[in-house]
C-alpha cells in the first residue's frame, strides 16, 4: 500500500469505529517513528484497528489480500457471518446517509417543505417507480424500519448520491415550494435511477436484500470485542 492508500484506509477505518460507538482512542494509538533516519507519524493499531484498516484496502495487493483472508479466517471462528468488507463498507455509507438526511431536512425546509414524508417519498418514486411503502412491501422491511437499512453497498450508495444532488439542485436553482421540490427530487431520482441502469444494467428495486445493518453492526461490535480478547497477553502464573 502507499502512504496515500494507506491513509485513506486507516481514515475509514477511524470513521467505522466512531460510527459503531467503539472508543477511537483504545483501538489507534498516534506514534511518532524514524525510517531511514526521517521522523515520520504513525499508528499503533489493535487487532480491531488492524482487520477494519484492512477490510478498507484494497484487495488487488498481495499483502493485503492474504491479511483480509487471515481476519475472514478468524471472524469464522468467531461465528459471525456480518464481518466481510462490504458489512465495514454498507456501516460507513448508511452513517453517512443519516448525516446527509439531516441536512437535506434542513435545506428542504428552509426552501419550504411543510410535509417531509412526501417530499421524500417523491425521491423514491423517482428511483424505484414505486412509493416508499411499496418498496417496504416488496421486501418484507418491517413497518416503521427504512428500506436503507437493509441495502447494500450498491443501493445505498445510489441513494446518497440521490440525496446528495438532490440537495444541490435545489440549492443552486432556488427552488422553493412544496409542489416544485417534490417534483425536484422526484427528478433527480430518475436521474439516478436511469444511470444505475446503465452503467450497472440492473434497477434499484431488483438489487439484493441485505441482512438488517443493525445485525451488521452487533456483529462488528462482537468482532471487536473478542479481537480485544486476543490482544490480552493473558498473566504468567508465578511459581510457589
Amino acid at each position: 500500500q502507499s502512504p496515500d492508500a494507506f491513509g485513506k484506509a486507516i481514515n475509514k477505518a477511524l470513521s467505522a469505529c466512531t460510527a459503531l460507538n467503539i472508543p477511537v482512542i483504545e483501538n489507534f494509538q498516534q506514534v511518532k517513528r524514524v525510517v531511514n533516519g526521517v521522523p515520520i507519524d504513525d499508528y499503533k493499531l489493535s487487532r480491531f484497528a488492524c482487520y477494519l484498516t484492512t477490510m478498507n484496502a484494497s484487495p488487488s495487493k498481495p499483502k493485503v489480500a492474504a491479511a483480509q483472508a487471515y481476519f475472514a479466517t478468524l471472524a469464522e471462528s468467531f461465528q459471525q457471518s456480518y464481518q466481510q468488507a462490504s458489512g465495514v463498507e454498507r456501516v460507513l455509507i448508511r452513517d453517512e446517509l443519516s448525516e446527509r438526511e439531516k441536512s437535506l431536512s434542513g435545506v428542504a425546509a428552509s426552501a419550504g417543505v411543510v410535509t417531509f414524508a412526501f417530499f421524500q417519498n417523491a425521491g423514491y418514486m423517482g428511483m424505484y417507480n414505486m412509493s416508499l411503502g411499496q418498496i417496504r412491501d416488496r421486501r418484507n422491511i418491517p413497518s416503521g424500519r427504512t428500506p436503507l437499512d437493509f441495502m447494500g453497498k450498491t443501493e445505498l450508495a445510489g441513494n446518497l448520491f440521490r440525496i446528495t444532488q438532490t440537495e444541490e439542485r435545489i440549492k443552486n436553482k432556488g427552488i422553493r415550494g412544496q409542489a416544485s421540490l417534490e417534483v425536484t427530487a422526484k427528478e433527480v431520482g430518475r436521474q439516478v435511477r436511469r444511470s444505475m441502469i446503465e452503467i450497472g444494467g440492473t434497477a434499484p428495486e431488483q438489487l439484493p436484500v441485505e441482512d438488517d445493518i443493525k445485525t451488521v453492526r452487533k456483529g462488528l461490535k462482537t468482532t471487536q470485542k473478542e479481537f480485544k480478547k486476543l490482544d490480552v497477553k493473558p498473566r504468567r502464573k508465578l511459581k510457589p
